[in-house]
């Protein structure tokens, strides 16, 4: 726990739970089982695909939109979901290792800059995005995900939890 509950450490505490949870919902897979997309209807949601996902998504946001980097990401025009294709066959110790590591860099990027810093990039609509505001996004994005991990593990093996 932060020592004080300021914008700061509100918005980077609930993000590294979000990162923390994600990286709990794949612990004792097996290595085939972090490849399994158990939905018929969703065959690139698969554990390993999604940490992946939110890896990248993490690098876009504050590397690419953000930083104004160019876009290195694995994904291309014919194949938009590259990430999600490619979490599902690279073991998942190593997803989580290249996550929890770019994960580090951005928690120094975000202490030593203003959360109202506007990104070098637009977004779609044109506007330029704060730092607070990615933030936030991130937030969502990877909570949203560990919804999708919840029902993805428990209908691989059966684990519920928090």
């Amino acid at each position: 726990m932060p020592p004080a509950y300021d914008e700061r450490s509100t918005l980077t505490t609930f993000l590294d739970y979000a990162r923390a949870t994600a990286a709990a919902k794949c612990a004792g897979l097996a290595p085939r089982e972090t490849g399994t997309a158990p939905l018929a209807t969703s065959p690139l949601m698969t554990p390993g695909g999604l940490i992946s996902h939110l890896r990248w998504v993490e690098y876009y946001w504050f590397q690419v939109v953000f930083l104004g980097e160019e876009d290195e990401g694995p994904w291309t025009d014919e194949d938009p979901d590259r990430e999600m294709r490619i979490g599902a066959t690279t073991p998942i110790a190593e997803l989580l290792t290249a996550y929890e590591e770019q994960s580090a860099r951005y928690r120094e990027l975000v202490a030593a800059t203003d959360l109202s810093a506007t990104a070098k990039r637009p977004v779609r609509d044109g506007s330029h995005v704060t730092l607070n505001w990615i933030l936030m996004h991130l937030i969502e994005e990877t909570s949203r995900h560990n919804g999708h991990l919840d029902i993805l593990r428990e209908l691989i093996d059966g684990t519920t939890g928090d």
